[in-house]
């Protein structure tokens, strides 16, 4: 029979067993889908009231996340010609809405785009065709219309969650 008491080296190889197991990462999930809450170390979406009003006046007030503050400096730069329209704001809240955005937007590196300038859109970003390439198609839906409709398949994407488990692709 085997004397573990008296062993000191099955303590020892038991003991260095725990250990490993005890600070080993467990890397389980597929994807980055879900890593954006606070549970799991990313910031929830922060809200800034004039953001919120003067951008999801016209469209959805995209989380500052999804671009760089180097894309948010030259969006904010050229608001009179905005995608076609002219989304000009006074000096203070063209700021504070700056400031907000740089202030939580992405890594750079993370949303970077194929071109040499940074992306002023969302779709323009690895990231979004990385996560989009299998559903492109959907967005000839007319209920879809377009990739920058994100609530349209995104249930809570108003409340900044797009995590996979609250998509529902119109079929």
């Amino acid at each position: 029979m085997l004397n573990i008491h008296g062993n000191s080296r099955w303590s020892f190889a038991v003991a260095v067993l725990l250990m490993s197991i005890a600070v080993s990462p467990a890397h389980a999930d597929d994807d980055d889908d879900d890593n954006r809450s606070s549970k799991n170390g990313r910031k929830p979406l922060v809200i800034n009231a004039r953001w919120k009003d003067e951008c999801g006046s016209c469209h959805m007030a995209y989380p500052p996340r999804f671009l760089s503050a180097e894309s948010w400096r030259a969006m904010m730069a050229g608001l009179d010609k905005h995608f076609g329209s002219d989304a000009s704001v006074d000096a203070a809240t063209a700021t504070e809405i700056g400031d907000f955005l740089e202030k939580n937007a992405s890594a750079k590196h993370r949303i970077a785009s194929s071109g040499s300038e940074p992306p002023l859109r969302i779709t323009e970003t690895r990231w979004f065709q990385s996560e989009h390439r299998k559903v492109a198609d959907r967005w000839k839906d007319p209920r879809v219309k377009s990739p920058a409709n994100c609530a349209a398949c995104h249930t809570q994407a108003e409340s900044g969650s797009f995590s996979e488990r609250d998509i529902k692709v119109p079929r």
